[in-house]
């Protein structure tokens, strides 16, 4: 049960000074009546704002085509981000929709932006080890053994990293043909794909990640999104 005030608050939809204004307006129902007093204790899924149920009470989680050009960061000092892209009522919430982990400015796909902290710092841990897919192209053709043995070296769990002191987690390495890579990994370094490739002579030209667990892409087209329902990860099968 919550504040009225504070549930329109944090949802985005107003101030709770004006949350106050809007019941004395009635513009807000509990249960198909009339709201009392924007201090009453309420259940979310019985208020209604002009007729109409709130927007994700409960919490939001969403997968989102990351375009390019655009950053996952609330600081504008970086440039333009994920966030501008979505209803202003979003953007408004409180608690504020964060991505779970990060891809950098260069690099496109899936990204999972949340309300709900818990999640975000679940799915963070390297101790949940959630498997995601990149797919990059490299600035030339690998040649067969110089792929083979990339394969085998970010299989092995012992590849360090310039300037780390743990090596890599055991990676999965495939290839497209021989400019394109697919790699799985359960971590998530500091660009850490393009300095895989970088400390074998290769750079990624375009970065692009197409899986989160079980959650696919697909055709979703770039800056848009689809809700998932928040228990996704429960399971264990990791989405």
């Amino acid at each position: 049960m919550r504040r009225i005030d504070q549930l329109l608050s944090n949802l985005g939809y107003c101030s709770r000074r004006e949350a106050r204004s809007w019941v004395d307006e009635e513009l807000v129902t509990v249960g198909g009546k009339l709201a009392g007093d924007a201090s009453d204790r309420v259940d979310p899924a019985m208020v209604q704002v002009e007729g109409k149920p709130l927007d994700h009470p409960d919490g939001l989680l969403l997968l989102f085509h990351k375009p390019l050009g655009r950053v996952c960061s609330h600081d504008g000092r970086e440039g333009p981000s994920v966030y501008e892209l979505l209803p202003d009522r979003w953007r408004r919430r409180n608690p504020p929709i964060t991505s779970v982990g990060r891809l950098d400015k260069d690099t496109t796909g899936l990204l999972l932006l949340t309300d709900q902290s818990d999640l975000v710092h679940r799915l963070t841990s390297p101790k949940h080890k959630v498997p995601k897919t990149y797919v990059a192209t490299l600035d030339r053709d690998a040649l067969p053994e110089e792929g083979e043995a990339l394969r085998a070296l970010f299989a092995s769990g012992t590849f360090l990293l310039t300037g780390e002191k743990d090596p890599c987690a055991p990676a999965q390495l495939a290839w497209r043909d021989p400019r394109t890579a697919e790699l799985v990994l359960t971590e998530g370094r500091y660009h850490q794909v393009r300095r895989m490739f970088a400390e074998k002579g290769l750079l990624v030209t375009t970065l692009h990640r197409e899986r989160f667990g079980d959650l696919v892409l697909g055709d979703l087209a770039p800056g848009t999104w689809r809700p998932l329902p928040l228990d996704t990860f429960d399971s264990k099968s990791g989405g």
